[in-house]
């Protein structure tokens, strides 16, 4: 069975989040969209909150779990039987960290590989990031969420 995760904060998940997974399920038999928890990470939104909607987002969808997980994301996959990691990239930004990170975690997570796909580019200048900015600023952030995320 070829399992992949797709890590994150998903704080909050975006519509870049939700058509990157749509466009890797003919790829795998499962993707585990996996909440990674940082203790050390002060998030906009709770745990709770954002397993709800990504339990909500991906609700149609028989080959997409969600979870939410401590420590190496390697370690994880592990424990999941994934080897397979999805990752999106929207920028040469993006690209020189996380394939740092990948190489980093094929070593670490006993040749786990990385699956990247780009950005479309109507999606490519959105991040979590960016988004949290717009919600604590009382903008309108619905065009950058899945329409069952509302804040």
């Amino acid at each position: 069975m070829k399992i992949a995760v797709f890590p994150g904060s998903f704080d909050p998940i975006t519509v870049g989040h939700v058509d990157l997974v749509k466009r890797a399920i003919p790829l795998f038999d499962k993707i585990i969209v996996a909440v990674g928890v940082n203790s050390q990470k002060k998030y906009l939104f709770d745990l709770d909150q954002r397993l709800e909607w990504l339990n909500a987002v991906f609700a149609s969808n028989d080959s997409v779990e969600v979870a939410a997980f401590e420590g190496l994301t390697a370690h994880y996959c592990q424990k999941v039987g994934a080897k397979y990691l999805l990752r999106g990239l929207r920028n040469a930004s993006d690209f020189d960290y996380e394939k740092t990170i990948s190489q980093l975690n094929a070593i670490v997570g006993d040749g786990i590989e990385t699956i990247f796909l780009i950005s479309k580019p109507e999606f490519s200048h959105i991040s979590s990031t960016i988004v949290r900015e717009i919600i604590r600023g009382k903008g309108d952030a619905t065009s950058f969420l899945p329409g069952e995320v509302k804040v």
